[in-house]
């Protein structure tokens, strides 16, 4: 006898002992919690995100004990009129000798009057990383709070990095409530109109959120290997409920079709085992896909990307696990349950209706006409409609999203820009950094003061004289130059090209032997940025072969394989062109009031991510439809009438998993992330493609086209078409032996 495939045999022990698959699978979720939180979450550190010359700058100041320490700025204004300026340094002193108290604080500056004399500010220097600091930021908040008590006629104001990161994840976390307030009714709904029980509605639910759980607690483990850098709780949630609903999905609707076309003839684990040869494998190949493909994201080297591929693969593979374990033992019990119903019916001689066949729908008919009818204008005009939409793409403009796109609702944000309107000179800073011999030392400070004339006399730099710290043995100094211009304006990268293409080399290009460099936010923005447009075509590249070949091995052709990367390009392709016209062009402004900080360009880490996410999801379609084809063609069904069959029958549940998959995804649009709005749009835009246009013109149009070379080069599959009158019966997989 044949040896069952590996879901077969998992489903098998799961319908023969569903008591206990149930109970471990529980087990496992509430283990991975338990150890996760008991082992916690190990958070990237300033050195895991260096990169490029900033990134080297930076590790030469940090070695010599010159690296930047965290700072907050807490501001004194009137809250009518002029600013009273001696009640104002009054209520300094007494902020500045609660402040020195603190263990959190390294030192507090001297009060700095603003040139229209409107606002006095005081800086407080705290000690230990600035990435950490807003964990330890709370004591400072407090002491400023108590000052404004004391002073009410005053305003007291606080901003900085860590108060900043302290109120842009409350936020966040404020966001992620508000999305599953919107995914959770919204997806109860959908399941309720494709089962019609809310016991059934129940089974996806609940395994996308145990799926989660067990996630949450595995991505602590595994942060000690790959350090996390932040972004692993909302890519979790977000491809978790996605997939973790849609699996499941694909198995229940399975399940249920077998055992509508066996009309009390099966028990349940007989339709379980059928469940796993078919849907089980499907799902199995397709979360196997969307890991391979999130695992490209590693190539770029870079901790954000690190972490949303760590965070990707563990909820796909759990969420995989999941659909082919403790499913089968749920379906089990469920239908146990309703055969013990339908025999207590009969017993009181009641009839019990059997469920007819499901229907393709009219609206999945209607779009499916046209590809049968006529295959050729349909590939022709759905092809160039979507390479319409993808050609805004190459206008993308690519920005790294710092501050100034950060949401203007929180209050420590508008503080930052009153600061900013206040001292204009503090709006973004290069911190230029030298090593040098011993030997070198005065030349490297003449050096210096050359760079300091040349930046003083050039407009984009403050004329203000620049600070200059130096290390206890002299070899390495840091300079920080100030920038009177935001942050992401064009004037600060004009800045840092002048600095390190001219200045840098005329001054400390002239000291023998010295190391140099440019450090500051400005620069870590523009390395980060060169840095991804360095590693996209590596990725893009890998991606691409891998997809190619992953299809192909499952499917044993070579067509499929290249058809699967040219479909999943056309997908990406029109996402990216949308999300230009909304975001970068600034018609989600228009339509939905988005805030501009979200608009006018998109967020750099964005087309990477959404490339390798959306060619891991675009799989899932290809790989459940393609398979239900393949199905009828190994059953004997000519290929082209099988392509039909194959979309038909997975028409309802491609649909229903589209719209829990756009539901969750177009909720981020609304959180206050840009980045966040940027990638759920384009997620949910790319999914309504492939679901309706991909997959059900585009995808039958080809195959139809292709006829038998669809298989190319498999000779197993290519067969004779099945002797009239045979065509429409499927060699259905043999079901779970149970004693």
């Amino acid at each position: 006898m044949e040896k069952q495939p590996i879901t077969v045999r998992v489903a098998s022990w799961s319908a023969l002992r569903p008591g206990r698959a149930i109970a471990a699978w529980f087990a496992f979720v509430a283990l991975c919690l338990a150890v996760g939180i008991s082992v916690g979450t190990n958070s990237a550190v300033a050195e895991d995100y260096r990169i490029g010359e900033s990134g080297r700058a930076e590790a030469i100041a940090t070695e010599a004990g010159l690296e930047q320490r965290p700072t907050e700025q807490i501001m004194f204004s009137s809250r009518s009129g002029e600013l009273n300026e001696a009640q104002a340094r009054e209520a300094a002193e007494e902020l500045t000798g609660r402040m020195e108290k603190l263990p959190e604080v390294l030192g507090v500056a001297d009060p700095a009057l603003s040139a229209d004399g409107e606002m006095l500010m005081v800086e407080v220097t705290m000690k230990g990383p600035k990435r950490e600091a807003k964990e330890y930021v709370d004591p400072l908040l407090e002491q400023t709070a108590a000052v404004q008590a004391a002073h009410p006629d005053l305003l007291v104001e606080e901003t900085g990095d860590a108060s900043v990161s302290k109120g842009l994840n409350k936020q966040r976390s404020d966001d992620l409530a508000r999305t599953e307030a919107i995914t959770f009714p919204v997806t109860l709904v959908t399941l309720l109109i494709v089962f019609g029980s809310l016991v059934m509605v129940g089974v996806p639910l609940l395994l996308a959120l145990s799926s989660i759980a067990a996630s949450v607690g595995l991505s602590m483990v595994v942060s000690h290997l790959v350090p996390d850098a932040g972004v692993g709780m909302n890519v979790i949630l977000l491809i978790g409920m996605a997939v973790g609903v849609d699996y499941t999905l694909f198995y229940l609707k399975r399940e249920r079709e077998e055992r509508e076309k066996a009309a009390g003839g099966l028990g349940p684990e007989a339709l379980v085992g059928i469940a796993a040869a078919t849907a089980g494998r499907a799902i199995v190949v397709s979360g196997l896909a969307v890991i391979v493909s999130s695992a490209t994201l590693f190539l770029a080297t870079d901790i954000i990307f690190s972490s949303l591929a760590t965070a990707t693969i563990l909820v796909v593979f759990v969420a995989m696990v999941s659909s082919v374990t403790v499913l089968p033992a749920l379906l089990v019990k469920i239908g146990r349950r309703a055969d013990r119903r339908a025999a207590r019916a009969r017993a009181r001689g009641k009839q019990v209706r059997q469920r007819g066949p499901e229907r393709t729908g009219r609206l999945f008919a209607a779009l499916l006409n046209p590809a049968r009818k006529r295959p050729v204008a349909t590939l022709v005009v759905s092809t160039l409609a979507v390479i319409g939409l993808a050609l805004p793409a190459f206008g993308m403009e690519l920005r790294v999203l710092n501050k100034d796109t950060h949401s203007r609702e929180i209050p420590e944000m508008q503080t930052y820009d009153r600061l900013n309107d206040a001292f204009p000179d503090r709006r973004a800073e290069h911190w230029v950094v030298v090593r040098s011999g011993e030997e070198r030392t005065g030349e490297t400070r003449a050096a210096l003061r050359e760079l300091a004339e040349r930046a003083k006399a050039d407009p984009l730099f403050s004329d203000k004289e620049p600070e200059v710290r130096t290390s206890q043995d002299g070899r390495v100094s840091v300079m920080t130059l100030a920038v009177p211009h935001r942050l992401s304006s064009d004037e600060a990268a004009d800045s840092l090209e002048r600095l390190r293409e001219d200045y840098l080399p005329r001054t400390l290009g002239g000291v023998e032997g010295a190391e140099y460099g440019v450090d500051g936010p400005v620069a870590v923005d523009v390395d980060y940025l060169a840095h991804q447009n360095d590693k996209l075509p590596i990725v893009v590249g890998f991606l691409l072969l891998l997809t190619f070949v992953m299809t192909m091995l499952v499917f044993r052709s070579a067509v499929i394989g290249l058809l699967g990367v040219l479909l999943n390009l056309l997908s990406v392709g029109a996402a990216f062109g949308l999300v230009v016209v909304f975001f970068q062009w600034g018609l989600a402004s228009t339509l939905f009031g988005f805030d501009e900080s979200a608009t006018n360009a998109i967020g750099s880490r964005v087309p990477l991510f959404l490339f390798v996410i959306l060619f891991g999801l675009s799989m899932d379609y290809q790989v459940f439809v393609v398979s239900r084809i393949k199905e009828a063609v190994d059953g004997g069904m000519p290929t082209r009438q099988a392509v039909m069959d194959g979309i038909e029958k997975s028409a309802k549940v491609v649909t229903s998993a589209a719209v829990v998959m756009v539901t969750v995804f177009a909720s981020f649009m609304f959180l206050h992330l840009a980045e966040m709005k940027q990638i759920g749009f384009s997620l949910a835009v790319a999914v309504l493609l492939d679901a309706f246009i991909i997959r059900v013109m585009i995808l039958p149009a080809a195959m139809t086209l292709l006829g038998d070379a669809s298989w190319w080069p498999s000779r197993k599959t290519r067969r004779t078409p099945a002797a009239p009158g045979t065509g429409d019966r499927q060699a259905a997989p043999a079901p779970v032996r149970i004693p």
